[in-house]
């Protein structure tokens, strides 16, 4: 029982330390002036939550994966395209059908990940469903989601631009 005793505080100043050793990147999500004009039509409740998702599924994958640690991802939207009418836009548009208007989603994202070495890497990703059929049983932010996690996934495999 003694040795596991004396053990103990050993195990958990390793533990410390290999936890101190790898910090977890950091991740900023902003969305881009350009942007920021079609975000209104969409609705600022909805972007601000799509800009949380963003940054939540990207600190998620990289702290899994244990990748990218120590770095700084910056993060902008530049387009982001629902599946189905936002609650602003159903406001706007009384014609439009929350259930039954259906359209290709999806996001695109840029941006920069600066190593923990100072080495900046660029970041460009975009993914929309490729057909309307594809979009079938979609929520509102279906493909905007899958493409957070296709960037994400991308990020902790060391690939920035997408070809």
């Amino acid at each position: 029982m003694r040795r596991i005793a004396f053990f103990a505080p050993l195990a958990a100043a390793l533990a410390i330390s290999g936890a101190a050793a790898a910090q977890p990147s950091a991740v900023v999500v902003t969305v881009s002036p350009d942007f920021a004009k079609t975000a209104q039509e969409l609705g600022d409740r909805d972007v601000q939550q799509q800009v949380s998702d963003l940054t939540r599924t990207v600190e998620r994958v990289l702290t899994d994966r244990h990748a990218l640690d120590g770095a700084r991802v910056e993060l902008v939207i530049t387009d982001l395209k629902p599946n189905r009418p936002t609650m602003q836009q159903l406001g706007d548009k009384p014609g439009l059908d929350g259930m039954r208007s259906l359209s290709i989603g999806g996001a695109a994202v840029e941006g920069s990940v600066t190593m923990a070495s100072g080495e900046v890497q660029p970041v460009k990703f975009d993914y929309y469903t490729p057909t309307l059929a594809d979009a079938r049983g979609s929520t509102t932010w279906t493909d905007a989601q899958r493409a957070y996690d296709r960037l994400a996934r991308n990020l902790a495999e060391g690939r920035f631009v997408k070809r």
